[in-house]
């Protein structure tokens, strides 16, 4: 499943809720300020927003990518977390559930990006399994659908970091495990096949959660 490494793209995930008093403003604050912010570092690439359309918990998710892996190590990517402005203090104690996953991009297949995602966490030697490249090559010729990947979660980058200081951050790791975003221009059809190939690596079709987009900003 994977490909050459330290030369694929990597990705921030950011999978969260917010209190819904203050909802307007949470929006209000990634739209105009922080996914600017997150941009523009250097090795970014473009980020994207999207809202939960199933109806489940943990709404917002939000995706970062960049050049490689080695972007989340950089300085740039670091100081960023030093220089917080009140807006963003706020907002992010008001986050709920977060779930944050820095990982590299294993496997892909098909082109483009969908106006619909579906999502599903899997364990990385299910999905490096021949015959899930092959049903996941499939899925993306059906009607309405563009695209599947999956990046790999990197425990140590994906650990939560400190907004408050560089020396917050030392020895911790994340649980290592494996995303699956498939995309498409139906959001039925991105769900359906979620729940394929979820299925087909032993995880619950019912786990899959499905969004639609709110908008990209490229660097």
């Amino acid at each position: 499943m994977s490909t050459t490494p330290h030369t694929q793209p990597g990705q921030l995930c950011i999978w969260t809720d917010t209190d819904p008093q203050a909802e307007a403003d949470f929006n209000t604050w990634y739209d105009r300020e922080h996914m600017q912010e997150r941009v523009g570092i250097r090795g970014f690439r473009f980020a994207r927003r999207f809202l939960a359309n199933d109806g489940a918990a943990r709404r917002y998710l939000a995706l970062y990518v960049t050049e490689s892996l080695d972007v989340f190590r950089s300085d740039a990517y670091h100081q960023a977390f030093t220089q917080q402005t009140d807006w963003s203090l706020r907002n992010f104690a008001r986050m709920s559930d977060t779930q944050r996953r820095v990982g590299e991009l294993a496997f892909e297949a098909g082109e483009g990006e969908g106006a619909h995602v579906a999502i599903f966490v899997a364990s990385p030697a299910a999905l490096a399994a021949a015959p899930w490249r092959d049903l996941a090559d499939e899925a993306t010729h059906a009607a309405g659908m563009h695209a599947v990947r999956v990046f790999r979660t990197d425990g140590t980058l994906s650990a939560p970091l400190s907004t408050g200081g560089a020396g917050n951050t030392a020895a911790r790791t994340a649980q290592e495990d494996a995303m699956v975003f498939v995309e498409g221009s139906l959001n039925d059809a991105a769900r359906a096949a979620a729940q394929h190939l979820a299925q087909a690596c032993d995880v619950a079709p019912d786990s899959v959660r499905s969004f639609d987009m709110l908008w990209r900003l490229s660097a």
